[in-house]
């Protein structure tokens, strides 16, 4: 986004965002990276208002959500809670069998805090109650979700 739009204009187009990737692609729930207290109190401020609207939206669609410390997510993924983004990239290559190289490090932090969910148990039942052993079985009891 420019930096002259405005700020309230910004949280705005963010919402609406979450709000078509929701509508869009469906899912279960919202895993996000809590704030965190930076050097820059400014930059912390705008991050946690992004967060918040993001939080918002997937509330607005009744979509639950579970949030991670930046700590426990690197701890998830890496085994070490001070790893580095450049360490949590390569792991997540490693665990995901990607073949080329993850150094688009927003992305991977994304990803991060999806398997950071993942590991903790989030995503793992319905909203009936069952269980799933995998994506066969997820597809199976969820047909009209599955792309075809």
């Amino acid at each position: 986004m420019s930096a002259e739009e405005d700020h309230f204009i910004k949280l705005q187009t963010i919402f609406k965002s979450v709000l078509h990737i929701i509508d869009e692609h469906h899912p279960d729930e919202l895993a996000i990276e809590e704030p965190f207290y930076g050097k820059n109190v400014q930059s912390m401020l705008k991050l946690g208002r992004a967060q918040g609207v993001a939080i918002a939206a997937a509330l607005y669609r009744n979509i639950p959500v579970h949030g991670y410390s930046p700590r426990k997510i690197k701890q998830s993924v890496t085994g070490k809670g001070s790893a580095s983004k450049e360490q949590v990239a390569e792991m997540l290559q490693r665990l995901l069998n990607f073949k080329k190289d993850l150094y688009f490090l927003d992305s991977t932090d994304a990803l991060a805090v999806a398997l950071c969910h993942y590991f903790q148990g989030g995503g793992k039942t319905t909203e009936k109650g069952s269980s799933y052993s995998g994506w066969k079985a997820f597809v199976q009891q969820n047909p009209e979700r599955a792309v075809k």
